[in-house]
């Protein structure tokens, strides 16, 4: 849709305190919202013996929160417009600590991914449009050091969600991972709401693209649905995921043509002709699907092969934060005075070395040596993604800041999803090809086994020693591999970056949030 919706004319500008408590307010919603996406991953199995169900039944949990959001965020362009940013703001906020509540009460398997499919589609729309009302609010001295608060919760509330959810899981009732959001939930609609209600947008009547939307559940449902079960089911060797893959791509395809060639689109795709954010849009994908991909494969890597705990595991992502924190205003120090490309490009460079840092690793690594490459992977996500936010936008007439945050969020969304198959998927044949190879190099055991039995010592331990010794070794190369994959890929994410035209400086104070 084109529709713009303007703010109210008689709102009053924030500034000082005020302006700061609401920046925290809109990144405490962001931060719920994507928390969400991982605290009960560590949980599916102890809610599945709760809820007397099948571990593989419970995934269904994850699998049903990923779909409703995907299809969630990418509509929220039309829910601002057809409901007002504000008021749509606040009730999804609202609906989240109520659907919260209700998940941790659910007494069936049915009744939990029923109240997690309502929690997506409350929890889609709060990423986008708390994003979109920041960019609105924030004055432009301060938008660089409001972005980087408000983006840390997009990176640190999936990396700690699974500390979160071990610690609950293994201490109390596993319904308190969803209650603590509760009281959060109601307390941030309440002062978003005393904040914001002056600054609501005025509503616009408009025929409802029933066909688009239809596509859309039908295209990202089947993806969602295929990256969440294709480990489990053996990938391709399924039928059912072949004909979700078949779908999946039928569908997005129908989806495009429509929403590209329909007058009143639910998602106007049209906005793509303009090349700066084609481009954001590109390297948005593949660098965070890098930067993603290395969130899931630290603590995996670490639980998997080196016996951390979730917690220590978090603890070890916990790192990133300082540094985020730090580079808050080096960020918004650079982009006032640089290219704006090159600050991106420049975050790239920093979250490739962090990648490209751990191709050394062995199985003797300590704790703090672990520190240092998250310590600059938290400078590097800082200085890649907030920037990129403002140079996606920066291009756009302001009706369509609404609708370029939306589909900057989906595509995060998406690049999220497939990174996190990607790399378990790759991780795992990494690990059979490397064994298979160290087993072909050892050649002949035999006389490790007959030195043992001369010794008196049965050949069964021998034999599971060397399996262990091979298998540990088996996941550390593979470990290696797959994050020089994802070095590699974010420095071509870096070098696209480059193929954006310059984009001029934007003044958010004329921002209109509409779509």
């Amino acid at each position: 849709m084109s529709v713009a919706a303007s703010a109210h004319p008689g709102a009053k500008e924030l500034h000082g305190i005020g302006l700061w408590a609401l920046i925290i307010v809109l990144s405490m919603a962001n931060f719920l919202a994507f928390l969400d996406t991982t605290i009960a991953n560590v949980l599916v199995g102890t809610i599945a013996g709760s809820l007397a169900t099948s571990p593989s039944n419970g995934t269904w949990v994850i699998t049903g929160y990923a779909v409703a959001e995907a299809i969630m965020v990418p509509l929220t362009s039309w829910l601002i417009g057809r409901f007002g940013a504000v008021r749509t703001f606040v009730t999804c906020i609202v609906g989240f600590g109520v659907f919260s509540l209700l998940c941790g009460m659910a007494t069936s398997l049915p009744m939990l991914i029923f109240f997690r499919v309502c929690l997506g589609i409350c929890g889609g729309p709060m990423i986008p449009i708390s994003q979109t009302l920041l960019l609105k609010i924030t004055p432009s001295r301060s938008i660089g050091t409001a972005l980087t608060i408000w983006s840390i919760g997009s990176v640190l509330a999936p990396a700690i969600g699974p500390v979160i959810g071990g610690l609950i899981g293994d201490n109390v009732y596993w319904g308190w991972a969803f209650y603590f959001k509760v009281p959060l939930s109601f307390g941030i609609a309440f002062l978003a709401w005393t904040m914001l209600k002056e600054h609501e947008t005025d509503p616009v009547k408009d025929k409802v693209d029933f066909v688009g939307l239809g596509l859309l559940v039908v295209w990202v449902g089947a993806l969602q649905i295929m990256l969440g079960n294709g480990q489990d089911m053996d990938w391709f060797n399924s039928d059912f995921i072949v004909v979700l893959l078949i779908i999946a791509v039928l569908g997005f395809l129908c989806f495009a043509i429509w929403e590209y060639t329909d007058k009143k689109p639910i998602v106007d795709l049209r906005i793509f002709q303009n090349r700066t954010f084609a481009v954001s849009m590109v390297v948005v994908g593949l660098a965070f699907g890098c930067m993603f991909g290395a969130i899931v494969l630290v603590p995996m890597w670490l639980q998997g092969a080196m016996g951390y705990t979730s917690t220590w595991a978090g603890y070890n992502a916990a790192w990133a934060g300082v540094t985020m924190i730090l580079a808050a205003p080096i960020t918004g120090w650079l982009t006032a005075r640089l290219d704006i490309r090159a600050v991106v490009f420049l975050g790239l460079l920093l979250s490739a070395a962090s990648d490209l840092m751990r191709v050394g690793y062995n199985d003797q690594i300590t704790f703090w040596q672990l520190m240092w490459p998250q310590l600059i992977f938290g400078f590097g996500m800082v200085m890649t993604m907030v920037p990129l936010v403002e140079m996606s936008t920066a291009n756009l007439p302001d009706k369509d800041i609404a609708n370029g945050s939306g589909q900057f969020n989906f595509i995060r969304t998406l690049a999220t999803a497939i990174a996190t198959a990607v790399v378990v998927a790759q991780w795992n044949d990494n690990i059979k090809s490397s064994k298979d190879q160290l087993v072909n190099a050892m050649h002949d055991t035999s006389w490790i086994m007959q030195t043992a039995q001369d010794f008196g010592i049965d050949k069964e331990p021998v034999r599971f020693a060397l399996d262990q010794i091979t298998m540990g070794q088996s996941v550390m190369q593979a470990t290696n591999n797959t994050f020089l994959t994802l070095g590699i890929l974010t420095l071509v994410a870096g070098a696209l970056v480059w193929a954006a035209p310059k984009p001029p400086k934007r003044d958010p104070n004329k921002i209109v949030v509409g779509h």
